[in-house]
This record gives C-alpha cells, structure tokens and sequence, in this order.
C-alpha cells in the first residue's frame, strides 16, 4: 500500500475535528467523562480494529486515551489508517 504524500495528509485532515499530523503518524486524544467510557471505546475500536487487520496504538491515560495511527510495513500513513480513522471517529460517537 502507497504512502500517502505529507501535504495531502494535512489537507485531508481539515475534514476530520481533532486529528494531527505528527512524527508521521495520526494521532488523536479524546477525553471521556469516565476510566470505563474510555475502556468502552478501546474495546469497539479493538473489535473494529480486528475486523479490518490494521491495528492502532492506543495510550490510556485515566479518561482520556490517545489513538496513534500508521501502517508501519509501509513505512508510513496510508489508506488504511484514513480508513481505521473513521472507525475510531463513528466509535467515539456512539
């Protein structure tokens, strides 16, 4: 799978709220209002995660937890990781 072009990562993260660009990966923390909100979310992501073979890193941290996103066998972000992106996004709204 193709390396998508830095520029072209930072443009398509204007459409997606809270989501950064850094050290070549994505990365989004979110802050929910409880430890067992946060364990809800890490397990519909590992689910959805599974399903789609690509699998964030994800930093728990008391009510917040942070998504770390990049496909490593490429060598950076990918299709894959807008793909999982979403996932975490739709998951974080239910």
């Amino acid at each position: 799978m193709a390396v998508i072009p830095d520029a072209e990562i930072v443009s398509r993260l204007h459409d997606h709220a809270g989501w950064a660009y850094a050290d070549g990966m994505l990365v989004k923390r979110f802050e929910l209002p409880s430890f067992m909100e946060v364990v809800g979310l890490v397990n519909d992501v590992a689910a959805a995660a599974e399903a789609a073979d690509h699998h964030p890193d994800m930093l728990i941290n008391y009510r917040r937890i942070t998504f770390t996103l990049v496909t490593h066998e490429a060598g950076g972000v990918t299709e894959r990781d807008f793909a999982l992106l979403a996932l975490i996004d739709s998951a974080a709204q239910d």
